[in-house]
């Protein structure tokens, strides 16, 4: 037992204290928020993908991603960072049995007629575009006007 305590010095086995697992927060603490171990596989794995659908189009800003909740690093990997978010409450898991999701793991409409298609040919009367060639006055004009803008 004395051997055992030398070689782990790192951890407060005398006065009780457990050392901290491979995983933090421990996996128990986590299914207690799912409803099952695979429910939790999922729910993080969907939330990670979120979470890297944010990374991915924040050059966009579009906002259509939510980003971390929790204060992320920036090598953190995206599942770590959900599985914080998990155990610190800031996202709760909400069983659908028959839902889809989307590949960034949002969830998609059960009735795809409530997803409307914006196509250009059922607006093409809607949007007047003007030829304009290339070297013409109106193009060569504009030009101008930004390089006159940039000599000040």
């Amino acid at each position: 037992m004395a051997n055992e305590i030398k070689e782990h010095e790192d951890y407060n086995f005398v006065d009780g204290v457990a050392p901290e697992g491979i995983v933090s927060p421990s996996a128990d603490a986590l299914i207690e928020k799912a409803e099952s171990k695979y429910g939790l596989v999922i729910f993080g794995a969907r939330r990670a993908r979120q979470i890297n659908a944010y990374y991915a189009n924040l050059q966009d800003n579009t906002a259509a991603h939510v980003g971390p909740l929790v204060d992320a690093e920036s090598n953190e990997k995206s599942l770590s960072v959900a599985m914080r978010e998990i155990i610190a409450d800031r996202v709760v898991a909400e069983h659908r049995p028959d839902a889809k999701f989307d590949e960034d793991g949002y969830p998609m409409p059960e009735d795809l007629s409530a997803v409307i298609d914006f196509s250009a040919a059922e607006f093409s009367g809607a949007i007047e575009e003007e030829y304009i060639p290339a070297g013409s006055e109106e193009v060569i004009a504009i030009e101008e006007v930004i390089l006159d803008e940039s000599a000040e």
